[in-house]
């Protein structure tokens, strides 16, 4: 059965799946799999210590993703911006609608029940439908996880520095993750680092061409490789 979740980026949102992961390990069945991904690649950041269960999930997905990635088909999951219109806000009018109808219609004998709609109804019904329809329509745009080594020049680099010059590059949907330093030899190490994008917006070759590997940033960092590009 296919499962739903709401604002995964608010207070309430992130709530409702920390108590759904609860006694689960995973988004659904008994292994990690592409709803996982779809969830993960909706939260922007790594969630607080506050909600427990979501943060060991998070830190348990980012680092298959860095280890062997993530195969298992699953069962099926929609991530929703905001919660849904539902029924009861469909069918009921606004308040001040409904006041202004009960002043104008003080004599029963007056009113017509199978009587045309007026404009108004017919321009706020419209307008309710659109909304709507758009609500429906609205769909995130595709996500990728990608895993960087960031090679410094040499031993000498300050790696400390190399990592914040990395950070500082932010361009509407990147979005950085975790990272670590890993022995090269002769002293040297390299960054790896977890960064999510949202493929409309960003090109990770861009990204290292035009950003990473020119100034001020080069003057850390030497050259950088793509590790691993999973969509989400």
């Amino acid at each position: 059965m296919a499962v739903t979740f709401y604002d995964v980026n608010s207070p309430s949102g992130l709530k409702k799946l920390d108590d759904y992961l609860l006694t689960r390990s995973y988004i659904t069945g008994y292994q990690a799999s592409k709803d996982d991904l779809t969830v993960y690649g909706a939260i922007l950041k790594a969630p607080s210590a506050e909600y427990i269960n979501v943060s060991r999930w998070f830190n348990h997905i980012d680092a298959l993703l860095r280890i062997s990635g993530v195969s298992g088909e699953g069962c099926g999951v929609t991530v929703e911006g905001s919660a849904p219109i539902t029924r009861e806000a469909i069918a009921t009018p606004p308040v001040a609608d409904t006041k202004a109808s009960a002043a104008e219609d003080d004599d029963d004998d007056d009113v017509d029940l199978f009587g045309e709609e007026t404009e108004e109804e017919k321009k706020a019904a419209e307008e309710r439908a659109a909304a709507i329809k758009a609500s429906g329509k609205k769909k995130e745009s595709g996500k990728s996880s990608v895993l960087l080594d960031v090679k410094p020049w040499d031993d000498e680099t300050d790696m400390k520095k190399l990592e914040e010059a990395v950070r500082s590059v932010q361009m509407e949907g990147l979005f950085w993750g975790a990272s670590k330093l890993v022995p090269v030899g002769y002293g040297i190490k390299k960054l790896q680092i977890m960064l999510t994008i949202v493929d409309d917006l960003v090109s990770v070759d861009t990204l290292i061409e035009e950003r990473l590997t020119e100034e001020p940033i080069n003057e850390f960092v030497q050259s950088c490789d793509i590790v691993a590009f999973n969509k989400i």
